[in-house]
């Protein structure tokens, strides 16, 4: 039953293969332990940055590389993933192993990094068929999920030496200002100019912050889970977003993800993890369990919510942008316009319904 659960690759995409001809001598030169010409499979998940499987005699290895197309300022920032997680994993041990980073943009059309396979249960829209958890190893499963986020919001990031990684202080208002105008510059004619979200946003940011570590794309299908304990957590993936913030933002985009079983239709076809099953707190129960795990205290939570679905509408429509312009040709994001216009919907109803 443990191979039936584990999650596995697919096929390259069209237009997204590697070239092997200089990235193996690239591997043979710079990661040990590998020999000859691996099998290539690609993860279905690439919305962001495009993930392969390498598969070796030896071993598996993976290699996460920017899309093609236009990117945002500061965004798919390989070199940074790939130092931010070496520096991570001795203090926070749910980080893969890295093995490499290549800046030589020739090799394979853009930057690079390689780092172990974590070979285990991703839960993705729904969970493996032959995985059978009941209502209690849901609940165990969840709580497990948020307590490894607690987890990495009280890491000692100086401890870590990881100050440098990003400002810190101002996080809340240099997002709301970012994400704002990132939203703008991706607009295209058929998705809400959003302008009393954004400006709602703007006139609600709350006056304390408190920064730590955050993932800012901590969700159920970026975890991987042990293959003979799925309800335990191995690895947290996609560390493209980490950076210095405050620990409710992150709690907020983790939110915008989080879909229930009684919630809309549209909500439910763009589910990505299964937090609809019995035994998943629901998001209220959510904010309750984090708030009362770190004995922190806020008396309203609506603004981090808010923030975080209207984030990803702006990371959402990025994507259909490059769609939009033919920088990519992923038939999944012919109909991001639409989830789009679904998620300012959300804000306004989230900010109408207030406390």
């Amino acid at each position: 039953m443990t191979q039936k659960v584990i999650d596995t690759p697919s096929k390259v995409r069209q237009g997204e293969e590697l070239n092997l001809e200089s990235l193996v001598p690239w591997l043979d030169a710079n990661i040990d332990g590998l020999s000859g010409q691996p099998e290539v499979k690609q993860y279905s998940g690439g919305a962001s940055n495009w993930t392969y499987c390498l598969s070796y005699p030896e071993k598996d290895v993976i290699l996460r590389r920017a899309p093609a197309g236009t990117k945002a300022k500061g965004a798919h920032d390989m070199g940074r993933e790939y130092r931010l997680q070496k520096a991570l994993k001795p203090v926070y041990d749910y980080v893969p192993e890295m093995l490499g980073h290549c800046e030589d943009e020739s090799v394979i059309g853009s930057e690079f990094y390689v780092m172990q396979r974590c070979v285990g249960v991703i839960p993705r829209r729904n969970l493996p068929r032959d995985l059978n958890l009941d209502k209690r190893q849901i609940r165990t499963l969840c709580t497990n999920v948020l307590d490894a986020m607690i987890e990495l919001h009280q890491v000692d990031y100086q401890a870590a030496d990881l100050s440098h990684i990003a400002k810190g202080e101002g996080y809340t208002q240099r997002q709301i200002h970012g994400w704002n105008k990132r939203y703008m510059n991706a607009k295209t004619w058929n998705v809400s100019g959003a302008q009393y979200v954004r400006d709602w946003l703007v006139d609600n940011v709350p006056d304390k912050e408190h920064i730590c570590l955050t993932h800012n794309d901590f969700r159920f299908d970026n975890v991987v889970l042990n293959p003979d304990e799925p309800t335990q957590v191995d690895a947290i993936l996609d560390w493209e977003l980490a950076t210095l913030g405050d620990p409710l933002m992150d709690l907020g985009n983790t939110l915008a993800y989080w879909v229930e079983a009684d919630d809309d239709f549209l909500a439910q076809s763009t589910r990505r993890q299964p937090t609809h099953l019995p035994g998943m707190l629901t998001r209220r129960q959510v904010v309750d369990y984090y708030l009362d795990k770190t004995n922190a205290e806020v008396e309203d939570f609506t603004f981090y919510e808010v923030y975080g679905l209207f984030r990803l509408a702006a990371i959402a429509q990025q994507i259909y942008y490059r769609y939009h312009h033919k920088q990519t040709r992923n038939p999944a994001f012919k109909h991001f316009w639409l989830f789009v216009n679904y998620l300012i919907w959300r804000c306004h109803r989230r900010i109408k319904r207030g406390r």
